[in-house]
């Protein structure tokens, strides 16, 4: 994996431990020469990643739509800022220009880009891992709605399985980097019992 798209909030939450936690898992992608390809923010938890990437001069490459880089929230030390229209051409730039997808904590933001990411691979529109990093057990809810789902009939296992969850990013990347995405039938649902 050349380039990694994080998803993660603008906010830094109540407690200090997440923007920790965002800061060094842009320190660690850096480290592992992966670059980031993230929402543009220079606040919150995108901010704190962006600068953790940064301080290990790794390569870091923001889209952020004209409304919100007028409001002075573009990170200005980015070694690339792409400035966009809209929100749905910043997911489509962000999603072409990545090899796989990591939630990190966040709001209403994170959980769409998370799901419009692993609806399209569902449905087939990309072949690149999804991961999720559960810090803090943030995620512990959506996980049990996911399994929810699967044991009430609204998504598949398979479809299920599209989502590789971990409690650090450091046990995510492993998983990730040995991926390879199931074959279409799969993916759509199809030959499931």
């Amino acid at each position: 994996m050349k380039r990694l798209c994080v998803f993660c909030g603008a906010s830094a939450g109540n407690n200090p431990a997440y923007a920790r936690l965002a800061f060094e898992a842009g320190k660690l992608l850096a480290s592992r020469g992966i670059g980031v390809v993230y929402g543009g923010g220079n606040v919150g938890l995108m901010g704190a990643l962006a600068d953790g990437a940064l301080s290990m001069r790794g390569e870091v490459i923001g889209v952020i739509p004209h409304a919100l880089e007028t409001k002075e929230l573009a990170h200005k030390g980015a070694t690339e800022m792409r400035v966009v229209r809209s929100m749905h051409e910043r997911k489509q730039l962000m999603h072409d220009l990545s090899d796989g997808f990591v939630a990190l904590a966040g709001g209403l933001g994170t959980w769409d880009e998370l799901f419009e990411t692993l609806t399209w691979a569902q449905l087939g529109f990309h072949r690149k891992p999804v991961g999720l990093v559960n810090s803090l057990g943030y995620y512990d809810p959506l996980c049990a709605l996911l399994a929810r789902a699967v044991s009430d009939g609204f998504v598949g296992s398979t479809q299920a399985e599209l989502l590789l969850v971990e409690d650090s990013i450091d046990e995510l990347l492993p998983r990730m980097e040995g991926w390879s995405a199931p074959n279409a039938d799969r993916w759509l649902g199809r030959g499931e019992n």
